[in-house]
């Protein structure tokens, strides 16, 4: 369907522009709504649709400001319900159009795509200014050799555990028992290093005692591994890091453990014990559910009020443990949480996942609450349980297959692999898709990142282009929400897929590229400094071709965000969406080069592949 033009410059997002007063906010509040559109729109009327305990209703908005290329209008309504959906009836001569978070139609959207509003909702604000750092700890930093693991200490699921010397490479054969040395006592050691990166909030895979490196077999959720330093290491990385003023998020396995655990092992050993109920048994005592079918990874069954209560619903819970001093964690990165509670005909994910947010926020009201989804996990997204996604799909995937065609299919060797190019437009669509269906306020905390311990990394997936990586770095700090770099990629670390990607962190400054690391530096501090990319809004202005770009605005700035994949010619930048006249100046950030909007668009200097920011100047 052609829409026509005037409908392009009909705008609204959750951002404080067109909310008053913005976030947060309470049951039984007045929130005024504000919506802008062109001169030219032929609107006579517009009406803010609300659905109040099921049942439709109509508020009239009034016409506001007129300005020399826009008019505003505003509505008030007032909060009634924990999350309040809503979107826009505009009335004209030739029939009605709807806007919601999916844009602008003729036709009926569905209520799933209605911006929305929550009230009484306890937020992780801190993280608007967050830039996470994640690290696999037995690669990051050997602090304390002495507490490193001996070639065959013990077994890890019947081999002797592999003690490897600092920088080799790991072993695909053995990847899980291949021990390097890193430790906590090794982050504290290197926060310096961290905050001069700008780093202001840590994720740490798991630290609970278990067998592996990777501890996500977990044997004792309330001990820290000896390897890592124990409790009092922990103790001491929380004390260092709230001295440099960073945030500390832990990483828990709560859809399974391993099965060295003493609940499996008790369970195992008698089926009446009070942990038997903890696990699903096919045949007791050798046969049940697993994560995926590996069997050191016993699956937990949610079903179990005792395992509820072991996890989350006593007062002395798991969860809540280390959310206390003298740990005070600032946050749970919940594995596999798109997994969690949910068995069969047992289809417990929502009532446990409601369930868990009550006692960390009953606990903690600030902490974070971050769950692994490599789907889309917007159902989880919605106020009531997570606060945010790992956004692989949201902005991780479609990013980085529009850059070079990237798709972990292909890393996991599956036959619906897709290493085409995604189209631009597609790019835009996609982002646009999964901004639509959750909260504003969900979507500024949601989690994005480039690479992980579960992928590639980044300077590898783009083939060492540093030009592909500086692009996809510079769409990830600018784009809605919280970004997270994982560890050695600001220095040029590569590696293939675990467990090539969890190579050693190099120390020696003289293997670095330091010329990246000052890229990261400067465009973390933008990061950490503005408005616009902390919390203004986002709009789509070009998805074309080999280019993208996109708006960031805040109350006092406004930021052009331009993505270029190829060394083909940058098309206008249409400008007439924004609302912003003729004569507008940008001026790129950290350069001397001005543009100006002329005849309703920007035309960039060609520069090849890359990427910039461009600040507002004056109007």
């Amino acid at each position: 369907m052609h829409y026509p033009t005037w409908t392009r410059a009909v705008y609204h997002d959750g951002s404080a522009l067109y909310l008053q007063p913005s976030q947060p906010y309470t049951i039984g509040q007045t929130v005024t709504l504000r919506l802008r559109s062109s001169l030219d729109a032929p609107i006579s009327q517009v009406f803010i649709r609300l659905c109040p305990d099921g049942e439709q209703t109509f508020v009239l908005m009034q016409p506001a400001e007129r300005t020399l290329t826009e008019q505003w209008w505003q509505g008030s309504i007032t909060l009634s319900m924990p999350r309040t959906g809503y979107r826009f009836w505009l009335m004209t001569e030739h029939g009605g159009w709807w806007l919601s978070a999916a844009g602008i139609q003729r036709s009926t959207p569905t209520d799933a795509t209605d911006f929305k509003l929550l009230a009484d909702y306890h937020a992780p604000t801190w993280v608007h200014s967050a830039v996470f750092y994640q690290i696999f700890p037995d690669r990051f930093c050997d602090g304390e050799p002495s507490n490193n693991v001996v070639a065959g200490e013990y077994n890890v699921y019947g081999v002797p555990a592999i003690a490897r010397q600092w920088g080799e490479t790991p072993q695909k054969a053995t990847g899980g028992v291949e021990f390097f040395g890193g430790d906590l006592q090794g982050i504290t050691q290197k926060l310096d290093y961290l905050d001069q990166l700008g780093i202001n909030a840590l994720y740490l895979t798991p630290i609970f005692t278990a067998p592996s490196n990777h501890k996500y077999d977990t044997a004792d959720y309330l001990q820290i591994d000896q390897h890592f330093g124990g409790e009092a290491a922990l103790v001491e990385l929380r004390q260092a890091s709230q001295r440099y003023q960073m945030k500390l998020m832990l990483d828990i396995v709560l859809n399974h453990c391993g099965y060295t655990h003493h609940w499996f092992t008790a369970a195992q050993a008698d089926a009446k014990a009070p942990s038997a109920d903890y696990f699903s048994w096919i045949e007791h005592p050798n046969e049940y559910e697993s994560w995926l079918g590996h069997r050191s990874l016993p699956k937990l069954n949610y079903a179990s009020q005792g395992l509820r209560h072991a996890i989350y619903g006593a007062e002395q819970s798991i969860v809540r443990h280390w959310l206390r001093q003298p740990y005070a964690i600032d946050g749970w990165r919940i594995d596999v949480a798109n997994m969690l509670a949910r068995q069969g005909p047992s289809q417990l994910g929502h009532k446990i996942g409601r369930a868990l947010r009550r006692s960390v926020k009953a606990e903690a009201p600030e902490a974070y609450l971050l769950g692994e989804h490599f789907y889309d996990g917007s159902n989880h997204l919605q106020g009531d349980e997570l606060d945010a996604s790992m956004n692989y799909r949201g902005f991780t995937f479609p990013t980085l297959q529009w850059l070079v065609g990237f798709d972990m299919a292909s890393v996991w060797n599956l036959a619906w692999e897709d290493r085409a190019l995604l189209p631009s437009e597609a790019l835009g669509e996609q982002w646009l898709a999964f901004l639509a269906v959750i909260p504003w306020q969900i979507a500024l905390q949601q989690f994005n990142l480039l690479d992980s311990h579960d992928t590639p990394r980044l300077l590898t997936i783009v083939g060492g282009n540093l030009a592909l990586h500086q692009v996809a770095v510079t769409l990830q700090m600018s784009f809605p929400g919280v970004p997270c770099i994982y560890y050695g990629d600001e220095i040029g670390l590569q590696g293939g897929g675990d467990p090539y990607c969890r190579g050693c962190m190099p120390w020696d400054a003289q293997a670095w590229d330091h010329e990246l690391l000052g890229f990261y530096r400067r465009l973390i501090a933008l990061r950490r400094s503005s408005s616009a990319l902390s919390v203004g809004g986002f709009q789509l202005l070009l998805a074309e071709g080999d280019t993208v770009a996109f708006m960031r605005r805040s109350v006092d700035e406004c930021l052009l965000i331009v993505a270029q994949r190829a060394a083909t010619n940058i098309p206008s930048i249409p400008m007439l969406a924004t609302g912003l006249a003729d004569g507008t100046v940008f001026a790129q950030v950290d350069e001397l080069t001005e543009i100006t909007i002329e005849a309703g668009a920007l035309q960039l200097p060609q520069t090849g592949i890359g990427a910039s920011i461009w600040r507002m100047l004056r109007t």
